[in-house]
């Protein structure tokens, strides 16, 4: 019998190896894909606001769930360094809608990133684009808070790794390697993400971007949301002094550039956010029993049902008012066509 060497005689059956198998990532190339935020970083103050490097350590607590938040010596991961894992979860959202197969290590093009998310396409991006990549893989989270419907207590990086896959000859930078973090990637599988309006790109301001954030995540598609200044300025993770807070939202208040919500202040320093386009009284949808509430759950752990219930109705009031002869299957059906759609 003679030896090949590995090679295949001519006329021989069968296949070859695949000696070049698909590679384990995921590959970012919708180019319409809708933006996607995270409930978790929605909800709680895990990035910087500030404009500089960002080195404290924070601390935070909140309704049973605590966050502690570590930078590297470049700073804390800032609220538009985020842009990169929204983008990420952007991606991976639509594929998933798709049936596609998803990995938390993902391949994207640094041009299609800077473009979707309104950024210049300059030189000078590519810079700071590695500079956010170096921050989010070195500012460490260590938290109790769920992820996909399982609490652990864990540290890890807002993303695990990143590599530039391939430069062009003038150094700059055409596609980049990103591996997420496990937790995240289970608020993905778990579909714990909300959509995002474009415009939130074009929000110049952290503050802002923040304030957005939470309200997306408490007031959604219901009517209202009202909070105290206090809880908001907790919330927001911002370490100005209360008052400065309180002058910030009232110029945010004035200028009216926040997406799809109206702020105003109100009586006992309340801010009130109101969803721009849709009237609907409190308390004048239909109303759902505890079973309902129990199956929403079921079919999205971690998120907040009394929310979405109020989210339900303002869609049911927009829809006409309709007659429902059983609102908690109208309701379940709904957020089973909304759990498809997001």
């Amino acid at each position: 019998m003679s030896d090949t060497g590995g090679a295949i005689p001519a006329g021989a059956g069968g296949l070859a190896p695949d000696r070049h198998p698909v590679a384990d990532f995921f590959l970012c190339d919708i180019f319409d894909a809708s933006p996607k935020d995270d409930l978790g970083t929605m909800e709680h103050p895990v990035f910087s606001l500030s404009t500089k490097p960002d080195r404290r350590i924070l601390d935070y607590a909140h309704n049973g769930v605590s966050i502690k938040v570590t930078p590297s010596v470049l700073g804390r991961a800032t609220i538009h360094d985020k842009d990169i894992l929204i983008y990420c979860i952007s991606q991976l959202m639509a594929a998933i809608n798709a049936g596609r197969e998803v990995s938390r290590t993902v391949r994207l093009r640094a041009h299609d990133f800077l473009v979707a998310t309104n950024r210049d396409t300059g030189g000078d991006s590519y810079t700071r684009l590695r500079d956010a990549f170096e921050r989010l893989a070195g500012t460490r989270i260590t938290t109790n808070l769920a992820a996909g419907g399982t609490e652990t207590t864990t540290g890890f990086g807002l993303i695990e790794s990143w590599r530039i896959v391939r430069r062009t000859g003038s150094g700059r930078m055409v596609s980049v390697m990103v591996t997420l973090s496990d937790w995240l990637f289970r608020s993905v599988l778990a579909k714990s993400v909300l959509t995002l309006s474009r415009d939130y790109f074009r929000l110049r301001k952290p503050l802002e971007r923040r304030v957005y954030e939470i309200a997306r995540k408490h007031c959604g598609r219901q009517p209202e949301w009202h909070v105290s200044m206090t809880v908001l300025h907790k919330k927001s993770g911002s370490t100005a002094p209360l008052r400065v807070f309180r002058a910030a939202m009232r110029r945010m208040i004035t200028a009216g550039t926040l997406p799809d919500y109206t702020m105003s202040e109100q009586d006992g320093d309340i801010v009130l956010f109101t969803r721009q386009g849709v009237v609907v009284e409190p308390g004048t949808g239909p109303l759902l029993s505890s079973d309902a509430l129990d199956g929403a759950r079921a079919r999205l752990p971690g998120a907040d049902v009394h929310a979405l219930a109020a989210e339900w109705q303002a869609w049911w009031a927009s829809t006409g008012r309709p007659r429902l002869t059983s609102p908690d299957r109208a309701f379940l059906a709904w957020l089973d066509t909304r759990a498809r759609e997001t």
